[in-house]
């Protein structure tokens, strides 16, 4: 599959996501605060990208899919319920969390200071790269190249706040709604570089091989499950769904299935 088909599937699926997420905030009490609250659901609604392969994709059923999917559908076994997956957005995800649209993430959220502010993370359960990249002929070989190419970069996203804080004064950012638009553009030539986590480097280099490269380090980042904060039953209970799955090893084994490497080491910041 090419990455255009990607790109639809993405955009129809997070269409769809929108109106199932009305939906459920409108029909349904998605605000539980206990695990005995869930348990009496029946089931959790987990947030989830559905543009960041191979974290969040669609499958050809048109359900999401991908890491994260299969770590929402463990962590709902563990809890005694179905996992009931919501695709979002990286701009809404934690205001989706906020507004009770959603019970929690395991959305690719990147576990930073800022974030940690509104919302209560998990110990870590994926962790990647987060890299400038970009068309060969880019010379970009420090932060300052920067101001001499075009950027792209999804909105909201880690990878925007940390290309902004190292991009000099009067560097062209143009910021996309996901990482399948921002791709997009890097492909059709609108800009000639990206900040991008590894996994979506891996997927253009599918559709694209040889015809881009990488050019800097932004930051490694783990990532964690997001829940309201306050719910510290919850969170216990989430933690040692993670501690298990470590444990075990299905999370290495979860890890390497979808992204095709070694579960990294991951800490907590």
């Amino acid at each position: 599959m090419n990455w255009s088909s990607h790109l639809g599937k993405f955009r129809r699926a997070l269409a769809l996501g929108a109106v199932l997420a009305v939906s459920v905030g409108a029909t349904m009490a998605a605000k539980a605060q206990t695990v005995d609250e869930i348990k009496k659901k029946g089931q959790v609604t987990v947030g989830m990208l559905v543009d960041f392969p191979p974290f969040g994709i669609t499958n050809l059923e048109g359900q999401p899919d991908g890491f994260d999917a299969d770590i929402a559908k463990a962590l709902a076994k563990h809890l005694g319920v179905k996992a009931n997956i919501v695709p979002v957005t990286g701009p809404n995800r934690i205001p989706f969390l906020l507004t009770g649209k959603v019970d929690m993430l395991v959305a690719s959220l990147a576990i930073t200071p800022e974030r940690a502010k509104q919302v209560a993370f998990s110990d870590p359960y994926a962790g990647i790269r987060i890299v400038v990249y970009g068309k060969k002929s880019a010379v970009v070989k420090e932060p300052s190249d920067l101001k001499t190419v075009t950027v792209g970069v999804a909105r909201a996203s880690t990878q925007d706040v940390s290309l902004t804080a190292i991009a000099p004064e009067g560097t062209q950012i143009r910021r996309f709604d996901d990482d399948a638009s921002a791709v997009q553009a890097l492909l059709s030539g609108q800009v000639d570089v990206i900040g991008a986590a590894t996994p979506v480097v891996g997927e253009i280099e599918k559709v694209a091989p040889g015809q881009f490269d990488t050019k800097l380090t932004l930051r490694e980042q783990v990532h964690g499950i997001a829940l309201r904060p306050g719910q510290d039953e919850l969170l216990k209970a989430v933690n040692d769904f993670v501690a298990e799955q470590q444990k075990s090893g299905a999370l290495a084994a979860t890890y390497k299935k979808w992204v095709g490497a070694d579960l990294p080491e991951m800490k907590k910041p």
